[in-house]
């Protein structure tokens, strides 16, 4: 279930990309397009942008036919005015904005709470047509064990933080995360 290895030019090349692909969202210029298929991996990302340290939003994609470098780009994008929690990025924020991509694995479906591993699993709950996910660095960012965990991953689909204990479905996943702060 590993992911695979993004050398440390390509994610030093992907973390540039989407700078250039917010940079131009906010600015209302073109998008970046010349490293558009720098890496070629066809996985599903998430892109988490840091104002001061804090976060200021954070899109994804589970699945993609796309290469990940466009897909960075779509979302480092998308992330300037579409995260709902947020108010849009502004051009003065722009120098103090740090970035992370996390990479995805495939998801697989669990038998067994006892299967998740805090800090290195990420969380799909799913009951009906209604999912949530949260990352695997986010129960490590707040401290949380594995049950906590769960409750937070039923929130954040809006279902009550009992759901996984009461027939919905879980899923875990892995992602190679990497980024930058300011």
């Amino acid at each position: 279930m590993g992911v695979e290895m993004i050398d440390p030019e390509d994610q030093q090349r992907l973390l540039a990309l989407a700078r250039r692909a917010l940079e131009a969202k906010v600015r209302g210029t073109a998008p970046p397009d010349d490293e558009a298929d720098v890496v070629d991996l066809r996985r599903g990302a998430f892109v988490s942008i840091f104002w001061r340290g804090e976060l200021r939003g954070c899109l994804g994609r589970l699945k993609t036919s796309l290469p990940l470098s466009r897909i960075v780009a779509q979302l480092a994008q998308a992330v300037a005015d579409s995260d709902p929690r947020f108010d849009k990025v502004t051009p003065t924020e722009l120098a103090e904005i740090g970035f992370e991509i996390s990479v995805l694995t495939r998801e697989r479906e669990i038998e067994s709470v006892t299967e998740i591993e805090v800090g290195r699993h990420g969380l799909i709950v799913e009951q009906g047509s209604i999912r949530g996910l949260l990352l695997p660095q986010v129960p490590m960012e707040h401290g949380w064990d594995r049950e906590v965990f769960l409750d937070h991953t039923c929130i954040k689909a809006g279902l009550s933080a009992d759901a996984w204990r009461r027939g919905a479905r879980i899923f875990v996943f892995e992602a190679l995360v990497f980024g930058e702060r300011r």
